[in-house]
């Protein structure tokens, strides 16, 4: 297996392009089980039909664990939005399609999002009133059983060379309440410092899929939470001003 051409690098693991095949290899102190629940999601996402490269195997290169899976040729939709402003509405409307066909897809494996929400407020710095109201809204919102992507951003999206669409990075997949994964993208766009694409984002995703905007809302504080168990500094004080659930009510 080679490892010499680098795709991408991030803080605990680096992705490398080996022909056709793509090779994710983590960190040795990376949670082993965290890897193997990766792999484990994109294999139940990939029963569902939805266009997502497939897995090939879980191994380990140079004594690190490793997933490996199929490497799509293309650019991401980050990539198609910057080098062609013009078209941003149409890569946006593309964008919301794509969320609202993983949303429609069910896997009754995946882990629940209620249940990984519940722990993150739990673990997330926070004063015992501002977690008590937190889980109080969590346990207050319907129980749905759709397929959340959990990480949905343009860069998470590879346009291929005949126009096909595939959506990568499957590691925070869940099964919940599909406003729970829109209030994420939506945070995302922000933290990215992208404000008028996260509110065109958010018009279009509720006016497509007639989702009323307050109820996106409400799941922003629970999610601003689960964000802030990264423990990023540059992130708190921004995060801090979401999870002020005063400010939904």
């Amino acid at each position: 297996m080679k490892t010499d051409k680098v795709i991408a690098v991030r803080n605990t693991k680096t992705v490398y392009r080996d022909g056709d095949k793509v090779v994710k290899v983590f960190d040795e102190h990376y949670s082993k089980a965290d890897i193997l629940n990766e792999a484990l999601n994109q294999a139940r996402v990939e029963e569902t039909g939805l266009n997502i490269p497939k897995l090939e195997e879980v191994t380990k290169v140079n004594g690190k664990w490793a997933i490996v899976m199929d490497y799509i040729k293309g650019k991401t939709l980050a990539q198609l939005m910057e080098q062609n402003p013009d078209k941003i509405d149409e890569y946006l409307n593309l964008f919301v399609d794509l969320q609202m066909e993983i949303h429609s897809k069910k896997a009754p494996l995946l882990n629940k999002l209620k249940d990984k929400m519940n722990r993150k407020i739990s673990a997330a710095d926070l004063s015992a009133t501002i977690r008590y109201d937190l889980h109080t809204r969590l346990e207050a919102m319907p129980k749905h059983n759709k397929v959340c992507h959990g990480d949905f951003n343009p860069s998470n999206v590879i346009i291929a060379e005949d126009g096909t669409p595939y959506i990568i990075d499957w590691s925070h997949a869940t099964q919940g309440n599909a406003s729970a994964d829109v209030a994420r993208t939506y945070l995302l766009f922000w933290l990215a410092g992208e404000i008028n694409l996260a509110e065109k984002y958010l018009n279009l995703f509720c006016l497509k899929s007639d989702t009323a905007k307050q109820y996106v809302q409400k799941w922003i504080p629970i999610v601003a939470a689960s964000q802030l168990v990264k423990g990023k500094k540059e992130e708190r004080e921004f995060l801090m001003h979401w999870v002020d659930v005063v400010d939904y009510e």
